[in-house]
């Protein structure tokens, strides 16, 4: 969490946990699966929220003195006086981290459904997300970006299956933290496969996607993800065409180098 010298969370009542949440700028990329999650949990908060596109490729030159010195999306600059993106206020908070967003969002919209309100439906919430990141996140990395076996994918795949319960996301009937934390790596895993874009050899990826939409043994697996991306936070935050063609200039060169072409 990085926070500028001063504070202007409200302070008034601090018991309460309906306070109007003040202005909030989200630091984005398109393309950035962590960051998607901080956009999806935002809509899904129905907040009111500024945003603004970083080119991860050609970075501002104020982004990371002025907002996140790690220089990476998601970020936000909450509260302090209502300015242009490009001009954050020092006033303002500055925090990232996709995961610690999850939670700050879901902290300041505590009548939406991030977070359950029961104990245990929480402890799920977090542990799904655990499992995102230790099971499936490493195979979406390994086979897509590194061209690795895809064991690993389709293990981390079993894995957060196997923690699906009977509702339709992945804890109960409402959308929590959990989905939001799921949702940019499965749908980017799913583009890459189907259109064969990745590190892996030519043909493969169509071949795992094949095996994920035909097999009995992730009938689970599929209809979880279609409830989500049937959600009209899903659709405004996604841009298929656009990880379609990033992916496809960055792998085909990628993909040469590895068999060996120019």
């Amino acid at each position: 969490m990085i926070r500028s010298h001063q504070s202007h969370l409200p302070t008034k009542n601090p018991s309460t946990n309906d306070r109007m949440p003040e202005q909030l700028t989200l630091y984005t990329a398109k393309i950035c699966p962590f960051a998607q999650r901080a956009e999806l949990a935002l809509e899904e908060a129905k907040a009111e929220y500024t945003r603004f596109e970083i080119d991860l490729q050609n970075k501002p030159e104020w982004y990371a003195p002025k907002v996140n010195p790690a220089s990476k999306v998601p970020a936000v600059a909450y509260g302090g006086p209502k300015v242009a993106p490009d001009q954050p206020s020092p006033d303002s908070e500055k925090i990232a981290e996709s995961l610690v967003l999850l939670e700050f969002i879901a902290d300041l919209y505590p009548n939406s459904t991030l977070l359950p309100k029961d104990p245990v439906d929480r402890a799920k919430v977090r542990f799904f997300i655990d499992a995102i990141s230790t099971k499936f996140a490493p195979g979406y990395i390994g086979a897509v970006l590194r061209g690795e076996s895809f064991d690993t994918l389709f293990q981390g795949i079993e894995g957060i299956q196997s923690l699906l319960g009977k509702g339709d996301f992945a804890v109960g009937n409402s959308f929590t933290n959990a989905d939001a934390a799921a949702l940019p790596f499965i749908a980017r895993t799913l583009v890459a496969l189907e259109h064969d874009l990745g590190a892996f050899p030519a043909g493969s990826g169509s071949q795992a996607f094949k095996t994920l939409q035909e097999d009995p043994k992730y009938a689970r697996f599929r209809a979880y993800y279609q409830t989500l991306a049937s959600r009209e936070s899903f659709k405004k935050t996604f841009n298929e065409e656009l990880i379609k063609d990033v992916y496809g200039k960055r792998f085909t060169a990628l993909r040469a180098e590895k068999q060996g072409g120019k």
